[in-house]
Parts: structure tokens; sequence; C-alpha cells
């Protein structure tokens, strides 16, 4: 059966900036409809390892394959750019810290959603607006605000929006880059509940690297926690956060808690 091999599977990756260490030989697989939170303090390399992990970024060495949906292995690092294009607009997402990363700001909202099914050969107009209706409604924005620009969204709003059109065309995998980060705690909870919802209803697997060990702990079901560029410590995320074996694991959980 085919949901008993990982979706992805990654070994020993690392990626180096002469000296400086970005991640180091990290090892991991990813299972279908699983969430991966990557945790760690700034410059710990979580950000590194899912650039590297989403093509973004060329690794200095080792292997990250990914399973197609006619069950073969591809390994990233050599498919062409124009594969790794088309793979990241139809079976992958990507979700910005900064909406405006990932949106087109100066077209409209409905026109957002709406790229990305024409990217995948939809051209019925009708169709594709019907679409785009049915995501905002999913994403609590209102289908009288498909025609405004993501400019003249709030950013919990503009946050919201992204998630719709990076889900838009069923994608498989999603990487989150600190998706709540720069959000009134308010506005956080709110797409945090949303995004967990979706994820759930929909299947889908993701990595989601985040500093917030809340964050990690409502939306994933496996942690790893990052230190200079390495996996020191990964696990069930509730037993990660509530009997942390590595000092380091120990010290951030003590942090927030004290907070």
């Amino acid at each position: 059966m085919s949901e008993d091999l990982p979706l992805l599977r990654v070994f020993s990756l690392s990626k180096s900036y002469g000296s400086r260490i970005g991640c180091a030989d990290v090892t991991f697989d990813l299972w279908p409809g699983e969430v991966l939170a990557v945790v760690g303090e700034s410059g710990s390399g979580k950000t590194t390892l899912l650039n590297c992990l989403s093509t973004r970024l060329m690794p200095t060495s080792g292997a990250a394959s990914y399973r197609m949906r006619d069950g073969a292995f591809r390994e990233l690092y050599r498919m062409s750019e124009a594969e790794r294009r088309f793979l990241m607009r139809t079976d992958w997402g990507f979700v910005h810290q900064n909406p405006a990363d990932g949106l087109r700001m100066a077209v409209s909202a409905g026109a957002n959603v709406g790229e990305r099914l024409m990217a995948i050969g939809d051209r019925h107009y009708g169709r594709i607006r019907a679409t785009a209706i049915d995501w905002l409604g999913r994403v609590e924005i209102g289908e009288d605000r498909i025609d405004d620009e993501p400019r003249a969204f709030s950013g919990g709003m503009r946050q919201r929006l992204q998630i719709a059109r990076n889900l838009v065309t069923g994608p498989r995998l999603v990487f989150m880059d600190e998706p709540t980060g720069g959000l009134d705690v308010s506005v956080q909870a709110r797409l945090l509940d949303l995004l967990r919802g979706l994820v759930a209803d929909l299947g889908l697997a993701a990595i989601v690297v985040t500093h917030d060990l809340a964050v990690a702990r409502l939306l994933s079901q496996r942690m790893m926690v990052m230190k200079d560029g390495r996996v020191i410590e990964t696990g069930l995320t509730d037993r990660v956060l509530d009997d942390p074996r590595e000092p380091y694991t120990q010290l951030l959980v003590s942090s927030i808690l004290q907070v």
C-alpha cells in the first residue's frame, strides 16, 4: 500500500555557507498526513532546513526524495528547475511568515487564488471564480471581498488568503515558515484553529517551522528540536514538550513556562 510508504525521505541533509553551518546531517521521514514541527531559537537552522526541503535552497550535501502521485520516489535535487516549480504549484504549498511574500499584492483576492488553478491548466473563468469564492469562505473571508486587493486586508486576512492560495490545488505537502509570526495573539489563535482544521480535513502533510512551542503543540504530531544547525531531539510532540530529554530542550520549555 502506498500509504505504508513515507511521503518525503530526507537523508543526511546539510547546508553550509563557507565555514558557517546552516543545517547539518538532518535525516527523517515524513508520512502522509503527518505534521512535523521544527523548533529552535533564531539561528538554529530551522529556516535553512525548510528552504532546502522546499528546494528554495540547494543543499551542500545529502538527499531528499519525494513520493509522487504515481507512487515513484523522485530525488528533489536532481529534478529540473521546471519540474520543481511545477511541484510547488501543484503538489506543494509554502506559507510564508510575511503574507506579502506569498501573495501578489496588486491583484485581487480572487485572482490570487485563481492563479494557482490556472497554473494547473484550468481556463474556465466561471469555475475558477466559483472555486475562489468557496476557498475564501473556507478561510473566513467574505465573498464581497473577492475583488479587493490584499493590500486592503488586515495582516490576519492576508495570511488566511495566502493559505487559500496554497491549498486550492489540493497539495499533499505544505511548508509553513512561522505562519503566525507577527500577528496579534487573538488573531494567532483564530488562525491556528483554522489551520488545524484545514490540515485535518484535507489530510495534509506539513512541515512547520516555529519558535513558538504552543504553535508546535497545537499543529504537530511530531517535533524536531534544532540547535546550531543540528537536530538534537526528536519525538512525538507531547512527549518532547512534557518530558524533554536534552538540556537545551528543557531550557526552551522552561522559558515558555516562566513567561
